[in-house]
């Protein structure tokens, strides 16, 4: 919004005021037209927001009483738990905060990309919030009241509000099949064409696939950092390192020379989504000061499944998919153990994969320390990241 109104006045002086112009006197606001300048601006801007406000935020939510149980399935995790018990969740609601002031201040809000990825961020962040509500308040309700949301139910809002967006961002191409917004950017192909030119080797999603797969990525993302949020620090900085390739995907793709020079599918006004990402990276550091170990506030569903569905909706936005697949390695690990564990206990009748799924709770009963666990996870991050970004150069 800021930026619009600036964008607004900067334009006006540029026609009306030309000796003011050549005295340089508004050359200023010509900065908010390097996407980059704004893309960390609104890193700076959201760690900032996570600091000063985070104390106040964090008293908030002891005072009401607003607590995480830390229950789990794993007897063997039960002390781990109960050091954890009297720590208040539903931090989420800081980096939400943040997050959304900062894109709202510094990106474009008149783009379709940009209201769209809010509308994602801000129905996966209500939805988290809910459940993270219906579980922290069932002891105030009484012992019938509801754990939080079912996870059918969950599932089912994710689904809905991913398929949604995912047809209107098909439409927004005009419906048009060979628009690289639908193109399947597999790696390793090179998937960048001159406007106005189709290329018969690319291959290009239809509506039902391009559905399904955009569905499939924002809700499976927003998953995955879920259950990942388990240990202190782990899903905050791990998305952080992820935010700052989603920086550099968002910039390529909306850059006609960048784009054409890696051979990657260029996307007009894609890198306006440098800035959700940058907010991204500074409202995860910065909760990362207060959740880091000891934490002081857990995130909640509140922050891991708005955090994981911007991923999701910027990774579909740039056609880079399956690059942030690959940087999100370990939130993929960290899905799958669950499923893997999920369903051989069910084949089997109660035998199991790992000593307690997700997989950091099992490093940590195999003798790895938490903070071993979480510095490794950042570690094999930084490299997942490097790798994938690295991997857009060779086609």
């Amino acid at each position: 919004m800021l930026y619009v109104l600036l964008d607004y006045s900067r334009r006006w002086l540029s026609e009306h005021g030309q000796w003011l112009g050549e005295r340089g006197l508004y050359s200023p606001l010509a900065l908010l037209d390097q996407i980059q300048f704004r893309a960390l601006a609104a890193a700076v801007l959201s760690f900032a927001i996570m600091i000063v406000f985070g104390r106040r935020v964090i008293a908030m939510l002891v005072r009401m009483k607003i607590g995480d149980a830390g229950l789990s399935d794993a007897e063997a995790l039960q002390r781990h738990a109960a050091s954890r018990a009297n720590v208040p969740t539903m931090g989420g609601i800081l980096i939400a905060g943040a997050m959304l002031t900062s894109i709202l201040l510094l990106a474009d809000i008149r783009q379709f990309y940009v209201q769209a990825g809010l509308l994602v961020f801000v129905a996966f962040a209500i939805l988290g919030g809910v459940d993270d509500w219906l579980k922290l308040t069932a002891s105030r309700r009484g012992s019938k009241s509801r754990q939080g949301l079912y996870a059918w139910e969950k599932l089912v809002f994710q689904l809905a509000i991913s398929a949604l967006i995912a047809f209107f961002l098909f439409r927004q191409a005009g419906g048009s099949k060979d628009d690289l917004l639908h193109v399947l950017n597999l790696p390793g192909q090179k998937t960048w064409e001159s406007p106005g030119t189709v290329s018969p080797a690319l291959f290009y999603l239809g509506a039902p696939l391009f559905v399904l797969f955009a569905t499939l990525m924002i809700t499976g993302l927003s998953n995955a950092v879920n259950i990942s949020d388990g240990m202190d620090g782990l899903a905050a900085g791990t998305s952080g390192i992820v935010s700052i390739g989603l920086v550099v995907l968002a910039l390529v793709a909306g850059s006609q020379s960048a784009s054409q020079y890696l051979l990657v599918p260029h996307i007009p006004v894609g890198d306006e989504l440098a800035i959700f990402a940058g907010a991204m990276a500074g409202g995860c550091f910065g909760f990362l000061w207060w959740n880091c170990s000891p934490a002081s506030v857990f995130m909640g569903d509140t922050g891991a499944l708005s955090l994981g569905a911007i991923a999701g909706y910027i990774a579909v936005i740039t056609r880079q998919e399956f690059v942030v697949l690959a940087m999100c390695g370990v939130f993929l690990i960290e899905a799958g153990s669950v499923m893997l564990q999920v369903g051989y206990f069910k084949w089997t009748k109660g035998k199991r994969i790992f000593k307690v799924a997700p997989y950091h709770h099992h490093l940590h009963l195999s003798g790895w320390t938490e903070q071993q666990v979480v510095a490794r996870f950042w570690i094999i991050t930084v490299l997942l990241v490097v790798l994938a970004l690295a991997s857009i150069k060779v086609r």
